[in-house]
């Protein structure tokens, strides 16, 4: 008996109603495990598949090289802003390649590579940063959602795609990216109530980096892990390392697997770091040491993939070097193409605002088109 059951029968002599509370379901299975889940480094890497691992193993120095290439561009004025994901390119490949063709990917603004490891074109994926035009892709084409600038804004979307697919009958599953900083976010607690309560087929990855820009986890939350967060929504909670290319695909692959035969959401956080600064216009070293990142230069995601191949004799020197000859030609052709200046149409403003343009956007399109006109009649006229 409750204590608001208690006292309704000593003030009226009458029992009380049956209690509004009854448990959903046992919270022992959504625990996380106590540590975070590992492949790399354990017994468990010598039975890991042979073409797994080479697969892993390419997109994530593609993706290292990718990284450092953006960045470059940032720094070479080419890229407003330019979001790192050097150190956790094992999260964001084992991402896009746990989801089939006919599922969506919600990243946030910092998993550009994400998109790139789902065959989205890296001009494309980096034009929004650019600030040329739109999102810079064609979300339906490649069942990728806008990049989210917006922290975690991306999740309630994410679920009501998943939700509206199972209604229709579609096959599909969602897979919600996001920072340990999103997870503070109102979004973040109405997605994942949403999305457990309708038991959508939608899968949430949690980078955890350790820092919302300067704010450490510590300031953040005081959960046990933020996987734990899962257990409040009645949904399963994986804790796994961040780093580990082959347990983040096993463990995103089974969630996807388990959203797709009807089992609900998942909650997934992965144990990472980030070695760049949080963007270009970030100085990290205010916040944090020299030798807290040099600690996980030896946990680095290309590094443990590297020791598993070589150890078992699936790679040599000539291998590497092949994988990096070839990540090294998308970074010389990445920067080729963003080198060039774009052809931009200002009428573009308009295009993608609504579906049909309301009278407002009609008459500043008309506007800015008087503009336009005016400008070349005057350079027209001046030659």
């Amino acid at each position: 008996m409750t204590v608001m059951e208690q006292r309704s029968t000593r003030r009226t002599g009458r029992t009380a109603p049956p209690p509004a509370w009854q448990p959903r379901t046992d919270p022992a299975p959504l625990l996380p495990d106590a540590e975070p889940y590992r492949v790399l480094g354990t017994d468990a890497a010598a039975k890991a598949d042979p073409e797994l691992l080479r697969r892993l193993y390419a997109e994530v120095v593609r993706g290292r090289r990718y990284n450092a290439q953006a960045t470059a561009l940032t720094k070479q004025g080419r890229l407003a802003v330019y979001p790192s994901t050097t150190g956790q390119e094992a999260a964001e490949v084992a991402a896009a390649l746990a989801l089939e063709e006919r599922d969506w990917l919600f990243p946030s603004y910092r998993d550009t590579l994400a998109a790139v490891a789902r065959g989205l074109d890296p001009v494309q994926a980096l034009t929004l940063l650019r600030g040329d035009w739109h999102t810079g892709y064609d979300p339906h084409e490649h069942r990728v959602a806008p990049l989210s600038t917006p922290l975690a804004t991306q999740l309630p979307h994410a679920v009501g795609l998943a939700h509206a697919a199972r209604l229709k009958g579609d096959d599909v599953v969602a897979l919600a990216m996001v920072g340990d900083g999103g997870t503070s976010e109102g979004d973040f607690h109405e997605a994942l109530n949403f999305a457990a309560v309708w038991q959508a087929p939608v899968v949430f990855l949690v980078q955890n980096n350790g820092y919302a820009i300067s704010v450490p986890l510590a300031k953040q939350t005081a959960a046990p892990s933020l996987a734990h967060k899962a257990v409040g929504y009645g949904m399963p909670g994986r804790l796994v390392d961040g780093n580990d290319a082959v347990a983040m695909h096993e463990v995103l692959t089974e969630a996807v697997t388990h959203a797709r035969e009807g089992g609900g959401p998942t909650l997934i956080e992965a144990v990472t770091y980030r070695m760049d600064a949080h963007t270009n216009a970030d100085d990290a070293t205010r916040y944090r040491t020299d030798d807290e990142v040099e600690a996980w230069r030896d946990h680095d995601p290309v590094l443990l993939l590297e020791r598993v191949l070589t150890e078992r004799g699936l790679i040599d020197e000539a291998g590497m070097q092949a994988v990096r000859d070839d990540a090294e030609t998308m970074a010389a052709a990445l920067r080729e193409r963003m080198n060039a200046d774009p052809v931009l149409d200002p009428m573009d403003l308009f295009t993608h605002v609504y579906a049909e343009q309301t009278s407002q956007l009609r008459e500043q399109a008309e506007q800015l088109r008087a503009e336009l006109e005016a400008e070349a009649e005057a350079s027209e006229g001046g030659r």
